[in-house]
């Protein structure tokens, strides 16, 4: 599908409502969706690729079904044996202290978890460390004020994230899968571009909005707006070569 357009995020939004019963055709078309997007900047072909919190495995698998050298590293035990399926060369391991070395990957990638780390810098600190000079990191996050960025509570995270879980639980009859501060955090656009920004040891190639259908670059640019607006940042990074490179 042409990225972006309507078509593309109808798509995605469909399948992003069924996935409570359909996780399987959910995450296959996200990560076919998104081995498309990293092609457009390298071959996935003969890669290296890491996949940081990867969950049970499915953009793992796309990227070997192109060719890539996939692996998989998750910190729950629960995602990593989800619907019943754990690839090959997956193993459980914490986003902060990957047992990779340095500049290991063609590609790091990591999807939708960074909204879920207490310490977002050092997450991305560790997926730029395991790069290669010249690789790319692909991330991208739900941030707080974004439609979604309650999870599962969402629109209602804007009335307060102790509301929206209380109104969840009433509405359920269990509790909500995520806490603000224990496994959801508030991550916003603009710190985070601001940080990205100021790294000496990557290159910004795209900050844009993951899955809306137009002005993708523009809505990041506009401050306030981006916050709500950008439902979901993707940033594209490549990483800078050492100094003893040049």
């Amino acid at each position: 599908m042409r990225d972006p357009s309507i078509r593309r995020s109808v798509t995605l939004f469909r399948a992003f409502m069924n996935e409570p019963n359909d996780p399987g055709t959910c995450y296959s078309l996200l990560a076919r969706d998104a081995a498309d997007q990293i092609e457009r900047y390298t071959p996935l072909k003969g890669a290296t690729v890491i996949d940081v919190g990867g969950g049970s495995g499915h953009f793992t698998d796309e990227f070997r079904r192109r060719g890539a050298r996939g692996f998989l590293f998750e910190p729950d035990p629960h995602e990593l044996h989800g619907h019943g399926r754990r690839p090959e060369g997956a193993a459980l391991a914490d986003g902060y202290l990957l047992p990779v070395a340095d500049g290991t990957a063609d590609v790091t990638f990591s999807s939708n978890v960074l909204e879920h780390v207490d310490d977002p810098q050092t997450f991305l600190s560790e997926m730029v460390r395991v790069t290669r000079p010249g690789g790319l990191v692909y991330v991208s996050f739900t941030n707080w004020y974004s439609p979604w960025g309650g999870h599962e509570t969402a629109p209602w995270h804007y009335l307060g994230a102790e509301r929206a879980r209380a109104r969840y639980a009433r509405r359920h009859g269990r509790p909500a899968k995520h806490t603000l501060g224990e496994n959801l955090f508030a991550v916003h656009i603009g710190p985070t571009l601001r940080h990205v920004r100021s790294r000496d040891d990557v290159e910004i190639l795209a900050a844009r909005s993951r899955y809306w259908p137009f002005l993708v670059h523009a809505i990041t640019r506009v401050p306030v707006l981006r916050e709500i607006a950008t439902w979901n940042l993707l940033l594209i990074l490549r990483r800078c070569p050492h100094d003893d490179d040049h």
